[in-house]
């Protein structure tokens, strides 16, 4: 009979988690069990209470515990302007910048076709649908600036432009407070075409 059934689990449990290899895993689940079982019990209900009651807003498709998010449901918010973005995570970073006051289409994702993600995958046509419902005026391009990234960006805005819908995309540069001679030659190359 196993008697560490149950840490081994918790250790396998743990590396389904994003850069958490084994030994990370077993950091995590021996300190959870040798210094904090309150807060492993608490990690636990509050993990099955989010998978649960967690599910996807009907609008924008970010995370929700209701059919409509707190940002979609927000009469203040400027509905003219939709925001594209990868995923839940990147929507709130552009929230803490406190500088975009429109509302967002989360893809959950990106087109990828070398890992079988296409654009039925990431919500192409409810994008397409949302950003011609006669109240979008502009629709920004918020995606990450990698390879997926680029190609996602690229091929929504070949679509909506065929649909006649006005699309921008987040400015590249230098980071504010860098020094020139420190950053990348390719983000000096796109800050020098994107200068305004």
């Amino acid at each position: 009979m196993n008697d560490t059934h149950s840490l081994d689990t918790l250790i396998q449990a743990l590396r389904r988690l994003p850069g958490v290899g084994v030994k990370s895993a077993q950091r995590m689940a021996f300190h959870l069990l040798q210094h904090d079982r309150a807060g492993a019990l608490v990690l636990a209900r509050a993990l099955q209470q989010a998978a649960e009651h967690t599910g996807h807003c009907e609008r924008c498709h970010t995370f929700t515990e209701g059919r409509i998010c707190a940002i979609c449901a927000n009469a203040e918010r400027d509905a003219t302007r939709l925001c594209v973005l990868e995923t839940p995570a990147d929507q709130a970073a552009m929230e803490r910048t406190g500088a975009f006051h429109g509302l967002y289409f989360v893809l959950m994702g990106r087109l990828s076709p070398l890992d079988g993600v296409g654009p039925r995958d990431i919500g192409m046509q409810q994008l397409m649908e949302r950003a011609q419902d006669g109240v979008v005026q502009e629709v920004i391009l918020a995606t990450s600036f990698t390879a997926e990234g680029e190609a996602t960006a690229y091929a929504i805005s070949e679509a909506l432009q065929r649909r006649g819908v006005r699309v921008t995309r987040l400015a590249r540069g230098v980071p504010v407070g860098s020094e020139l001679e420190y950053v990348d030659l390719g983000t000096i190359a796109h800050a020098l075409a994107d200068r305004r």
